[in-house]
């Protein structure tokens, strides 16, 4: 929210308050021409239903004004038309949390610091750790289980885009990744995008008309540039493997069709602000899914 929305909102809500003191005050006062307490109006409802003149209590009252006084107070304590006299702000609270945790917490993570990545992946306690860092910041896109869903790779297979090393998961979590595979339906045609798909399903085994697995190989050539002549991809701008029946976004004809004519494009965010030990330990955890 910018400053300037910030201040209109601010200056909206105070002015909310102070009407309500306002109306507050207006209707617990006497009206010109009203009965005194506790007698009987003179208008009546439906030929016999008359109303007594019985104002709210006092004590209800000083509650309504006692919470006007209390909003008011928070407005000069609190950011709000003015900075707030206590100098509170939403960044500084998370600074001094997020410095008190890193004391109370980094001699847990720093205790594991300068093993490698296998040796902590066969440590109980560096998984146990990893696990709770993965369910804090990794299940939204993977999983519980690290199974992944459409479009986020499964964890646990050991099939990896872009490496499956230590180090290149480490370099995954760090820095996140961006792939993008780009759409070829205008260059292929429909009629091109069948043919391929029959083709790329041959590469992991699957069935498909001759004719048309032979037109396919032929346009394969314009998908050999990232997933190279043989399907088998290339870990450094990773590009899939097509020859291992294991789809990121599922390998029905249908949606392989999609990929291609579509594309695709994938982005994991980087970590970089968890810090060395506690990445460590994340890719510890990673690498011993698949590494059991």
């Amino acid at each position: 929210m910018s400053p300037v929305t910030m201040t209109i909102v601010a200056v909206v809500t105070l002015l909310n308050v102070l009407a309500c003191a306002w109306l507050i005050w207006w209707t617990a006062r006497r009206q010109p021409g009203e009965v005194a307490e506790g007698e009987v109006k003179d208008h009546v409802w439906d030929g016999d239903l008359r109303e007594r003149n019985n104002p709210m209590p006092r004590w209800w009252l000083i509650l309504f004004f006692g919470t006007i006084l209390f909003a008011l107070a928070y407005f000069l304590l609190y950011p709000g038309v003015v900075r707030g006299t206590l100098g509170w702000s939403e960044d500084r609270q998370y600074r001094d949390e997020m410095q008190r945790a890193q004391r109370q917490y980094a001699p847990i993570y720093t205790a594991f610091a300068g093993r490698s990545i296998v040796d902590l992946a066969k440590d109980p306690k560096a998984v146990a750790l990893g696990r709770s860092l993965f369910a804090t910041n990794c299940i939204n896109c993977h999983g519980s289980d690290a199974r992944g869903a459409p479009g986020f790779p499964d964890l646990t297979d050991n099939d990896w885009l872009y490496g499956g090393t230590p180090e290149d998961i480490v370099k995954s979590i760090t820095f996140g990744r961006e792939g993008v595979m780009p759409p070829l339906g205008a260059a292929l045609g429909p009629q091109g995008v069948e043919e391929v798909v029959d083709y790329v399903l041959t590469l992991s085994g699957h069935q498909e008309p001759a004719d048309k697995v032979a037109a396919g190989r032929e346009r394969f050539a314009l998908c050999a540039a990232c997933h190279g002549p043989d399907g088998k991809g290339n870990p450094v701008i990773g590009s899939k493997n097509l020859t291992d029946d294991i789809w990121l976004y599922g390998g029905s004809a249908a949606t392989l069709a999609k990929t291609v004519t579509e594309g695709r494009h994938g982005k994991m965010p980087a970590h970089q602000w968890l810090g060395d030990d506690k990445i460590r330990l994340l890719a510890a955890y990673v690498y011993s899914l698949s590494h059991p």
